[in-house]
């Protein structure tokens, strides 16, 4: 057995333990507090192997860097690695009163295990794998925690890509795909969009030819947005959310309609927004206004990323027996700010299980610890 997963093998129960104190120290995005809680926790938890530094967010909690003493002399004109997580979850404050850490022979469930707390202590582990089988790197490598992705990055997004652009590879620690654990090499970029109609209110008794309904309009409008769909292009438009109206008896004089959006490629997504832009109102005594846009652009498969791929693919059938596969997804990632900036990014390295954002939210233990076996393997090969 390869030596480096033997120690992974040994060290589960340890990572484990991390694991388990990081998912009973909630952190919903919201919980600025919570959050910042989590942050000082796994920092004080690294303390043997890495130094850390926690960075205030206008809004959100805390983020941290993690910067890993690991073996070698490291060669400061070369860019450095950066794995990128997130310590923040869906679940607010009280979830594990209903949904506490808990062990079967083959699963751990809890809130966030998934998604995406394995994948930060399985990076941990591989570091302090690195650093007890004396492996030489010759990069700086760095662990970036954002305190805000399940909310859209807003906060985090400009230093993630400052820290991406001196990084010679990104490698993204959420959930694999699936029970089998595909890597990520492409997701669909996300947008965001709100029409809201303004029309006429009037009495819907008395007065009702007067009344503009805005509700009617928007109704109209719906059509129209949903049938930017295009499934060919991997192009999808969801009104998702309508409100509108305040009593029956009145018409309605606003009313507003939220649209998520997902392109495969950039040049879709400028497509989509003109198309947004343009649309104009069936009864012209209403009135539309439109705002929002793409938020995270799609992280597109490019030669880079495939040859990152190919590597850890290589490493994993070479060195652990293990059999990788790759995957695109619908669902967006910080991952998405790093590829489009160009840098090679791979993602989906995190745990392996399902029901991310779900009551069953858990993860496999058996490939835990080939996954932290993997990303040793891999930090040591982009760090030569």
């Amino acid at each position: 057995m390869d030596e480096i997963l033997r120690k992974a093998c040994a060290a589960w129960p340890s990572a484990r333990g991390l694991l388990r104190r990081l998912v009973e120290c909630e952190s919903p995005s919201e919980d600025a507090a919570a959050v910042t809680r989590l942050m000082e926790l796994l920092a004080e938890e690294t303390r043997d192997c890495a130094r850390a530094k926690l960075v205030r967010m206008p809004r959100a909690g805390r983020c941290l860097r993690l910067d890993f003493a690991l073996p070698g002399p490291k060669r400061k004109a070369k860019p450095g690695l950066l794995a990128a997580g997130h310590g923040d979850t869906v679940w607010p404050a009280g979830t594990l009163r209903e949904m506490p850490w808990r062990e079967t022979e083959d699963r751990i469930y809890g809130p966030g295990v998934l998604d995406m707390k394995a994948g930060l202590v399985f990076f941990v582990a591989a570091m302090r794998l690195l650093r007890e089988t004396d492996t030489p790197v010759g990069r700086e490598v760095s662990l970036w925690v954002v305190s805000d992705e399940e909310t859209g990055s807003a906060d985090s997004r400009p230093h993630t890509e400052k820290l991406a652009l001196a990084s010679a590879a990104v490698l993204v620690l959420e959930p694999g795909t699936g029970l089998e654990g595909k890597l990520k090499t492409a997701r669909k970029g996300v947008g965001a969009y709100t029409v809201r109609v303004r029309g006429r209110k009037a009495h819907a008794g008395v007065d009702f030819s007067a009344g503009a309904n805005a509700i009617v309009e928007l109704a109209r409008q719906i059509e129209r947005i949903a049938s930017f769909t295009d499934l060919k292009k991997g192009l999808t438009v969801n009104p998702g959310i309508v409100r509108g109206g305040a009593r029956t008896n009145v018409v309605p004089d606003e009313a507003e309609v939220q649209v998520d959006v997902r392109v495969e490629r950039m040049r879709d997504a400028a497509r989509i927004d003109k198309r947004f832009r343009s649309l104009r109102p069936v009864d012209r005594r209403c009135s539309i206004e439109v705002s929002g846009g793409l938020n995270r652009p799609p992280m597109e498969r490019t030669r880079a990323i495939a040859a990152l791929f190919r590597a850890a693919q290589q490493i994993a059938r070479e060195k652990l027996g293990m059999d990788l596969e790759e995957s695109s997804t619908g669902g967006g990632s910080d991952g998405n700010f790093t590829a489009a900036l160009g840098v090679p990014t791979l993602d989906g390295l995190g745990g392996v299980g399902e029901g991310a954002h779900a009551p069953h939210e858990s993860i496999l233990t058996g490939p835990a610890p080939g996954r932290m076996a993997l990303l040793a393997h891999l930090v040591r090969h982009l760090g030569q």
